[in-house]
C-alpha cells in the first residue's frame, strides 16, 4: 500500500463504540472506503448488549434513550421494530434497612434546590471547587439534621452522582451539569441496544483484536499502528474513550492542538456499574420502576431499575456509582451478588429468593473503557468539549465521542451525534 495515492486510501475509524459506527455508517453511505479498527473482540464498545441469557438480552454498559423526542436513537429503535419503555421517576419507592418505607421524592427534590442554593454561593468564588466542597459550605447543609443528610446525600448520589458517573469530590460547582436535555421520556429498548449496533456494523470493514498503539501523519493522510498491522488512511477519526486518550496507551506522532489536549487533561472519566439480577418470582412491587435504598452504608446499592415492565421478566439492576463503585468493583462475582442480595432481603424481607442469575459491569477495569463515561471535572468547562470535537493535524484526524458533546455528553445519542458530524466534516 506505500505506493497508494493518498486520495485512494480509507477513511479509518477507530473505535466501533456508537460513535465510530456512526461515522462508519455515513461515510459508507456517502460512498467512501473505511476501515473501522477496534481493540475489542466486538463492536459497541460501552453500549454491550449481553447474551450471557439467550433468552433475555441485558445491556451492561449505557441503558437509557435519554429523552425520546427529536432524538436519532428513537428513529433507529422505531425503524429495527424495537420496543422503547418509558421510566419515570413517579414510579418509585424508597425503603430504609428496616424496610420501612421512607418519604424520599420531596426531600430529595428539596436536596436539590440546595445543592442550587450552594452553586449560586460560590458562583463569585475565584476559581471552581467541586460540588461537595460547595455543598459543604452551605449553611443549609449544615443546619440539616443527621436523618435528614442522609436523604439528601441519597438524593445527590442517585440525582447527581448516578447521572454524571463523577463523585460529589471530583464534580465541578459550576459545570458539572452543563449540556442539554432531549424532551420526551426516559426509555428502555428492548431487547438492548445490541440491534442498533448490528445495524451501523453491516457491511463495514471491521478489525476486531487491533488495540491502536501509535497514530503518526503521513504525507497525505495518516499511519495508524495497531498490535497486528500498520494501516494507512487519508485521514483518521479517533473515537477513544476519553480515558484511553487520557491513560497515554495511544502515542500520537505529532502533538495535538494545545486546546484540545488541555480538554483532554482537564475532563474527567466516572463509573457507573451495575449488577444485574435475574429471579424466578417478583417479589418487589411491580408497579415500580425505581427502588431506592436508604441503607447502612452510604450509597451501596442506592438505586435500583426493574425491568418487568420492559421485559416481562422478574429483572432488576442494581447500580453503584462514583466513589462507591469504585469500591464495589474490586470485590468478586459471589461477593458482589451477595451484598446486592442483603440489600433486597433488608427492603422486602429475607423470603428474598436467591438470584438464579447474575451479571456484574466493571468499566474501569476495562482497558478499552477505563471508566463509564466523562464527567466536569473540578476545572474544566463546555468549552473543553467544544475544544475536544474536531479536527487536528490539518484535517488529518478528527476526534469524536461522548466527551466530545458539547450539548449532550455521556450519552450515546450524544457519541452518535458527534460520529456523524465527524463523518460530516469529511464530507458525509
Amino acid at each position: 500500500m506505500s505506493g497508494s495515492d493518498p486520495s485512494d486510501l480509507p477513511i479509518l475509524v477507530l473505535g466501533a463504540g456508537m460513535a465510530g459506527l456512526g461515522a462508519a455508517a455515513a461515510l459508507r453511505a456517502a460512498g467512501h472506503p473505511v476501515t473501522v479498527i477496534e481493540g475489542r473482540d466486538r463492536v459497541g464498545g460501552r453500549t454491550h448488549t449481553s447474551h450471557l441469557w439467550p433468552d433475555l438480552p441485558v445491556d451492561m454498559g449505557a441503558s437509557w434513550i435519554h429523552g425520546t423526542l427529536g432524538n436519532p436513537l428513537t428513529a433507529l429503535a422505531e425503524e429495527l421494530g424495537l420496543r422503547v419503555t418509558p421510566t419515570r421517576y413517579d414510579r418509585s419507592v424508597t425503603y430504609d434497612e428496616a424496610g420501612k418505607l421512607v418519604d424520599f421524592l420531596g426531600p430529595a427534590t428539596r436536596a436539590l434546590e440546595l445543592v442550587e442554593e450552594a452553586r449560586l454561593a460560590v458562583d463569585d468564588a475565584d476559581q471552581d471547587m467541586s460540588l461537595q466542597a460547595a455543598i459543604d459550605a452551605s449553611p443549609a447543609w449544615r443546619n440539616l439534621s443527621v436523618p435528614d443528610r442522609r436523604i439528601a446525600r441519597l438524593a445527590i448520589n442517585t440525582r447527581i452522582e448516578h447521572e454524571y458517573s463523577g463523585d460529589w469530590s471530583a464534580l465541578s460547582a459550576w459545570h458539572f451539569d452543563e449540556g442539554e436535555d432531549l424532551p420526551g421520556d426516559e426509555a428502555v429498548v428492548t431487547p438492548g441496544f445490541g440491534p442498533m449496533v448490528r445495524h451501523l456494523v453491516h457491511g463495514l470493514d471491521l478489525r476486531l483484536n487491533e488495540p491502536v498503539l501509535r497514530i503518526d501523519p503521513m504525507r497525505g493522510g495518516v499511519e495508524v499502528t495497531t498490535s497486528l498491522a500498520r494501516h494507512r488512511g487519508r485521514c483518521a477519526i479517533v473515537t477513544l474513550p476519553l480515558a484511553v486518550l487520557q491513560s497515554g496507551r495511544v502515542t500520537f506522532g505529532e502533538k495535538l492542538a494545545k486546546r484540545r489536549q488541555r480538554a483532554i487533561d482537564r475532563l474527567g472519566t466516572g463509573l457507573l456499574n451495575k449488577c444485574v439480577l435475574r429471579f424466578d418470582r417478583v417479589f418487589w412491587p411491580p408497579e415500580v420502576d425505581w427502588i431506592d435504598y436508604l441503607g447502612p452504608v452510604e450509597n451501596l446499592w442506592a438505586d435500583w431499575t426493574s425491568y418487568l415492565r420492559a421485559t416481562g421478566q422478574p429483572l432488576l439492576a442494581a447500580f453503584n456509582a462514583a466513589a462507591r463503585a469504585e469500591e464495589v468493583e474490586g470485590w468478586d462475582d459471589r461477593s458482589t451478588t451477595a451484598s446486592a442480595l442483603e440489600a433486597l432481603r433488608a427492603m422486602f424481607g429475607s423470603s428474598v429468593p436467591a438470584p438464579v442469575g447474575s451479571q456484574i459491569s466493571r468499566w474501569r477495569k476495562d482497558p478499552f473503557a477505563l471508566g463509564a463515561y466523562s464527567f466536569q471535572a473540578v476545572g474544566s468547562t463546555q468549552s473543553d468539549r467544544v475544544n475536544l470535537f474536531g479536527a487536528d493535524w490539518e484535517g488529518r484526524l478528527i476526534f469524536a465521542g461522548e466527551a466530545t458533546s458539547r450539548d449532550y455528553p455521556s450519552t450515546v445519542h450524544g457519541a452518535l451525534m458527534t460520529g456523524r458530524a465527524a463523518a460530516a466534516m469529511i464530507g458525509a
